[in-house]
């Protein structure tokens, strides 16, 4: 019996599906596992490594090379003078190097590009970091939405009610009911438009982050206003941005790079020193079996048809723009940071006027609602009470997260995202 009861309490747990609950993110969360995942940070991570490798050149130039060296010959014509065969084989050690140190050069180019390249990959990483925190919260304000015109629906249908009831009593007209009709079904239409904008956008943050669709969100604590003066945060936004710090390095390699090519001006110095070995069969007595001697050349090429003087020119040329470009980028950086400020400045002005009009939006459709019941007021003073109130707690939800993203555009801009993203976790 006892078998029985088991079996049958385990056939009826595998017949009943079991659903899991969707798995829930905050926003530090996603940052973490987009820092994992982005494709385009693994591409700026792969970019650091091939700096990392052309250093690695820059050092094997320096290191003398061993080379070895075989033939082997076979003669048709063999005879006293000539053998059958012979063979011949070696090492090669040599080192080749500018009398200018362009070699040496070259490696502090090598040594500054690595510097760049991390630069450049916290540059992706600050990029990537607001991508998914704009993804993120245009999924709380559909969200939102999609609570608000919910509750929207439930208030026309209450209304539509009531217009029904009205009606039968004879308290009312049919032109009343009509327009609670029509009111109603648009609601409802808005309420597909906006589950149907609500998947969409978890569509764009899971692919952003790189999750599956089926997740929910958890709101974290609202970040606290910055009180830095708007001079404060462009001084910050100077020291502290990637693109600065790497355009300035740029400027640095730029400079470098005429000092290598003017090397090409200078004797390069080579020095090989060899070791030979030659056999013949049969063997003949006259020939030299074994050598080994060193060789010290200098080359200095006279004329080159303009080469050089061509090359040091467009190397001078790259260092001017890339001075330019600096000097471009930290206007545009100044620029940033008064656009990011004036909008966080607007978006926290706007919400404390907001929250009050939806206070008032609120006391004014209840107000309306109770005046309609009575017969004070008519169903056009009733929607419009209505969209007042759908439209400023709409404002309000965007308005609210609109300041907590106007906040990291902030930190974007003044170049502190990344950091306090990696000292928060």
């Amino acid at each position: 019996m006892m078998k029985r009861t088991l079996l049958f309490l385990f056939l009826f747990m595998a017949a009943v599906p079991v659903t899991l609950p969707a798995q829930e993110y905050s926003l530090s969360e996603l940052y973490s596992i987009a820092l994992e995942r982005s494709k385009s940070i693994k591409i700026a991570e792969e970019e650091l490594y091939l700096s990392e490798r052309d250093k690695d050149r820059a050092t094997a130039v320096l290191t003398p090379a061993l080379s070895a060296f075989g033939s082997s010959t076979e003669y048709s014509n063999s005879g006293s003078s000539l053998p059958d065969n012979s063979t011949a084989w070696g090492l090669k050690l040599g080192q080749s190097i500018s009398m200018s140190g362009r070699e040496l050069t070259a490696m502090d180019i090598a040594k500054e590009t690595i510097v760049k390249s991390r630069f450049d990959l916290d540059t992706v990483r600050g990029n990537y970091l607001l991508s998914v925190a704009t993804s993120y919260y245009d999924v709380l304000k559909s969200k939102k939405a999609l609570e608000i015109i919910n509750a929207n629906v439930e208030r026309l249908t209450k209304h539509r009610d009531a217009a029904k009831i009205r009606l039968k009593v004879g308290e009312s007209t049919k032109t009343v009911l009509l327009r609670a009709e029509a009111e109603l079904s648009g609601a409802q239409s808005d309420l597909i438009r906006a589950d149907n904008a609500l998947k969409f956008t978890k569509v764009l943050l899971a692919r952003t982050v790189g999750i599956s669709n089926d997740f929910d969100l958890k709101e974290d604590q609202p970040y606290a206003i910055s009180t830095m003066t708007l001079d404060s945060l462009k001084q910050t936004a100077l020291s502290e941005r990637a693109e600065l710090k790497s355009s300035g390095l740029q400027k640095e390699i730029a400079d470098k790079q005429i000092k290598y090519t003017k090397g090409l001006y200078w004797p390069s110095l080579s020095v090989e020193g060899v070791y030979s070995k030659k056999e013949d069969h049969p063997s003949i007595s006259s020939s030299n079996s074994e050598n080994i001697y060193g060789v010290l050349s200098i080359n200095y090429p006279l004329f080159d048809g303009g080469l050089r003087k061509a090359e040091v020119r467009q190397a001078e040329a790259r260092l001017r723009q890339a001075d330019y470009r600096l000097q471009d980028m930290q206007d545009s950086v100044n620029v940033e940071v008064d656009n990011a400020y004036l909008n966080l400045a607007t978006v926290s002005g706007v919400l404390e006027k907001l929250r009050s009009e939806v206070e008032y939006a609120k006391d004014n459709y209840n107000s309306v609602t109770k005046q309609f019941e009575y017969g004070l007021a008519d169903s056009i003073d009733i929607m419009d009470a209505n969209t007042l109130l759908v439209t400023s707690e709409r404002q309000l939800a965007n308005a609210q997260y609109d300041q907590q993203l106007a906040l990291l555009i902030l930190q974007r801009a003044t170049g502190t995202l990344l950091k306090t993203v990696a000292g928060n976790q």
